[in-house]
């Protein structure tokens, strides 16, 4: 008698959680963007990507109300340019580094930003700045992944975390 009840309340408990999953899994505001110093192309590559469910609602708040991130390339366009707009990069010398833009796409469950500049020389620390969402969502967390000589440094926006410093190997 003890294991059938025992078994009934672990289905039902994973039930509950399998039910409540989807939904939570929506309300995760969260952006990952990861910086490469790529020696092979010469470039300083930046990647954002955001949860495709997020933007979509998001880009109702920040660029227009009857915005379609997934069905329109203007839409697109606009968000990118936004998520640039909110995205730093300051050297040693407190230059901002002026990132292309190298494109964009809803791909799956994700919407991509890509920027890049020529590779800096010498470049042992950074400031950056990621604060896209953030104005709309205050539990928004921006994580960014810089990847230099086989090392990775990790910045995580949060609550009032405006900008974060790195030092690089």
């Amino acid at each position: 008698m003890k294991k059938s009840s025992s078994l009934c309340a672990g289905l039902a408990l994973l039930l509950a959680l399998l039910s409540v999953s989807p939904a939570w899994s929506h309300q995760q505001k969260a952006a990952l963007t990861e910086i490469l110093f790529n020696e092979r192309s010469g470039s300083l590559e930046v990647v954002h990507r955001f949860y495709l469910h997020d933007a979509e609602h998001a880009i109702r708040d920040v660029v227009d109300a009857n915005a379609d991130i997934i069905g329109s390339p203007e839409s697109q366009r606009r968000f990118a340019e936004y998520v640039q707009s909110n995205f730093a990069i300051i050297d040693e010398s407190g230059r901002s580094l002026e990132l292309r833009p190298v494109g964009y796409e809803a791909d799956g469950n994700f919407f991509w930003v890509y920027q890049e500049i020529s590779l800096p020389e010498d470049m042992n620390a950074m400031t950056v700045t990621n604060n896209s969402l953030r104005e709309i969502w205050p539990s928004q967390i921006n994580t960014v992944n810089i990847k230099k000589e086989g090392q990775v440094t990790s910045l995580t926006f949060r609550d009032q975390v405006e900008q974060l410093q790195a030092q690089l190997p």
